[in-house]
């Protein structure tokens, strides 16, 4: 069964930093492009970054360019998404989520979303 779970998320204070990782289980990541997203409550969805599946593209939307960086361990299975300069606007709950395709600029539907991993940044 395909299965992700988001981890590292918790409470910092602005300018800190978290580490979120995004483990698969049942499936290998080789082959899946992933992107991260995230979601404040009574907010849209939102789409923050995507890795494609060797690792060689990244995207990563306006509001976080520059702050944050995703990568991939596909020998391990996990990805992970590092976010820098963390400010009260990031406050959502982060999800990953897998499309079996190598890219990240064709619109398909995801395979397999995680449950989520809560980060609030407050002072």
């Amino acid at each position: 069964q395909l299965r992700l779970v988001e981890s590292g998320g918790g409470l910092v204070h602005p300018g800190e930093s978290l580490r979120l990782s995004c483990a698969a289980s049942g499936f290998t990541l080789d082959y899946y492009a992933i992107n991260w997203f995230r979601q404040a409550p009574g907010k849209e969805r939102e789409v923050i970054s995507c890795i494609s599946s060797g690792g060689s593209f990244t995207k990563y939307s306006d509001s976080v360019k520059g702050r944050f960086t995703i990568s991939r361990d596909n020998a391990k299975n996990v990805v992970y998404l590092q976010m820098n300069s963390l400010n009260p606007a990031d406050t959502a709950v982060y999800y990953c989520a897998a499309r079996s395709i190598p890219g990240c600029d064709t619109e398909s539907r995801y395979d397999v979303w995680g449950q989520g991993t809560q980060v609030t940044v407050s002072s």
